[in-house]
């Protein structure tokens, strides 16, 4: 059984853009998240020596602000996308609905 609003919205010109730029955004941004996590991880299984210089006199080594660099671009690239959609893919989203429901 076909959904006559369903084909209308899959042939929208707006909603092939929208799949489009969201998947490009998509894939770009898990991508980076990807290069950032596997880099920190090789760090930790190939040169454990150099986060574990210290910083300073202290006890803290440099692979805790290395760490918490990885979970706040979570954070940054969470919100890029948020960002994104909240202004962008939201307004194709609604007039393509909009258009879909006449």
């Amino acid at each position: 059984m076909r959904d006559p609003i369903v084909e209308r919205v899959q042939r929208h010109p707006k909603y092939l853009e929208l799949k489009r730029k969201r998947n490009a955004l998509g894939f770009a941004l898990t991508a980076l998240m990807l290069a950032v996590y596997y880099g920190f991880i090789a760090l930790i299984a190939f040169d454990k020596p150099f986060l574990a210089q210290p910083l300073g006199a202290g006890v803290t080594s440099l692979g805790v602000p290395i760490g918490m660099g990885v979970i706040v671009f979570t954070v940054v690239v969470t919100g890029i996308y948020v960002r994104k959609a909240n202004r962008e893919f939201d307004a194709l989203t609604h007039d393509i609905l909009k258009d879909a429901a006449r």
